[in-house]
């Protein structure tokens, strides 16, 4: 990934709260037939390793889960809030013109290795931790146990786990960084009047060296 310095975020408590909240990854990992690409939910285990344990499950359907090289490093790809950003909203456009388009966002890289397992009460454990953790705070919300033993039974044989091993992280926090107070004040006000709301907002505008 390339990552200009001013952008870039390598404290492990600032990505781990970041994979925690935008937890639908891109996992990629290398196949016999080059990379290859799923979209999964995960949880993180953040004291598992010195940069955390990273688990989820595949359908047992999904070839990935057999063809996937464990020996070679598995990347998952975190993606946070993303916009497009005018340069009408720019007060530099009106003084100097030297504006263009550009693209706002945040993403974590995680690497590591990855291994499988089938074992039911491991497996059972993540399904209830994965609901649990969208779940929360919901009027009335769901729980695994409340589901017929045997449904879950024939649900838990057709998943197979994953757990990554996680050796490094990366975040890149492209965040308006490298504009004016002025020029950052004006995206913020053109991203409220699009209608993003002011959590997501901060994470679109950024002060250089902020978190």
């Amino acid at each position: 990934m390339y990552l200009p310095k001013l952008f870039a975020e390598n404290r492990v408590s600032v990505l781990h709260e970041f994979v925690e909240r935008y937890s639908f990854a891109t996992l990629v990992v290398d196949t016999a037939d080059g990379p290859e690409a799923n979209h999964l939910p995960m949880l993180l285990d953040p004291g598992r390793g010195a940069h955390g344990t990273l688990i989820g499950h595949v359908a047992r359907a999904n070839p990935i889960w057999r063809a996937a090289n464990t020996a070679a490093p598995a990347l998952a790809i975190f993606h946070g809030p993303h916009r497009y950003i005018s340069p009408t909203w720019y007060a530099s456009r009106a003084t100097s013109g030297e504006v263009v388009p550009t693209w706002n966002y945040g993403v974590v890289h995680a690497r590591g290795t990855i291994s499988f397992f089938e074992d039911r009460a491991k497996l059972r454990t993540l399904v209830e931790r994965l609901t649990a953790s969208q779940e929360r705070g919901r009027p009335n919300a769901w729980q695994v146990s409340e589901a017929p033993e045997k449904f879950m039974a024939t649900m838990l044989d057709a998943i197979v786990g994953f757990e990554i091993a996680v050796t490094g992280m990366t975040g890149k926090f492209k965040a308006s960084q490298n504009r004016t107070p002025a020029d950052r004040a004006g995206v913020e006000s053109g991203l409220a009047q699009e209608g993003l709301t002011a959590e997501e907002i901060a994470e679109l505008v950024r002060v250089p060296g902020s978190s």
